[in-house]
């Protein structure tokens, strides 16, 4: 008998996901899973039980909750020596690397898909742990990764703008040096972007053509530029057209250096953790994940 592991955050989607493992549960069953139930209580949980899932050799990891739980149970199966499949149920705000695989966001339809057809994802190596969706680097960046959970609630994907458009009157410019596979680029930025899917921040026109199984960063660097620049900028990601923007630096990397000579802390996929200076790499294919 196959056998998977449900890992859900009951704090996700309104404390929703305690209704929906039963569903998770018989979807599996009628296709010959035995199952395991993990509740995640606090950081680090999601990948400690994925790496336990990892290890038991299990057939299948089912992630409910947040873009923050699909990132931990990631961190858990990364570079194992075994790697089961993994499920997404989305319970979060934005749901970026759903909307990337084109995951259903209805809870119910989502689970419908478990067990059934996959596809290779691309995660991202920063240093020593990874990511599944975008790195960004500038007060934007930073801002963005202060949104509480209230604000998420409350606003939706509107949280991130908000809270990003309070930084322009400040707009604080920083020197970035990236070693990139095509050559090296030097700027002062207002933002750096390491995008691995279309879908940020719930907005799925940043980068129309990136693929979830591409091997590649698509990067953005946002040059200093005058408010009314900005905002015309700001008018052409809503639109997609932000890679073909004159004060938009755009380029494909697999692996990248980055460094700066003050310094700056990246949000990673909503997180703010990581001090420049830092190495990054795409690990192609590296996960398969349900999809409809």
């Amino acid at each position: 008998m196959k056998k998977a592991m449900i890992i859900a955050n009951p704090s996700s989607g309104k404390e929703q996901a305690a209704e929906y493992i039963d569903h998770i549960n018989m979807q599996l069953e009628k296709l010959g899973y035995e199952t395991e139930k993990r509740l995640t209580e606090g950081e680090g949980d999601a990948t400690r039980f994925a790496k336990e899932a990892c290890e038991k050799k299990m057939d299948a990891v089912i992630a409910m909750g947040g873009d923050g739980t699909m990132n931990e149970t990631v961190n858990g199966l990364a570079e194992q020596p075994h790697r089961p499949v993994m499920g997404v149920v989305p319970l979060g705000t934005v749901n970026d690397f759903a909307r990337a695989l084109n995951v259903p966001l209805d809870p119910e339809e989502a689970i419908a898909v478990l067990g059934g057809s996959t596809r290779p994802a691309d995660i991202g190596r920063i240093n020593d742990h990874y990511f599944l969706n975008i790195l960004a680097i500038g007060g934007i960046a930073e801002a963005a990764g202060e949104v509480t959970s209230a604000q998420k609630t409350t606003l939706g994907p509107l949280a991130y703008l908000v809270e990003g458009l309070k930084t322009l009157k400040e707009k604080t410019p920083f020197p970035i040096t990236v070693e990139a596979d095509d050559g090296v680029y030097e700027e002062e930025a207002l933002i750096f972007l390491a995008a691995l899917t279309n879908s940020v921040g719930g907005f799925e026109k940043l980068a129309p053509e990136a693929e979830a199984a591409d091997g590649l960063f698509h990067c953005f660097i946002v040059k200093d530029v005058a408010l009314p620049k900005l905002l015309r900028i700001g008018a052409n990601l809503l639109k997609g057209d932000f890679q073909e923007d004159p004060d938009v630096l755009y380029f494909r990397t697999k692996k990248a250096k980055v460094r700066s000579t003050i310094e700056l802390l990246a949000n990673v996929d909503g997180d703010l953790d990581d001090p420049v200076p830092f190495e990054l790499e795409v690990l192609k294919g590296h996960i398969d994940v349900f999809i409809p």
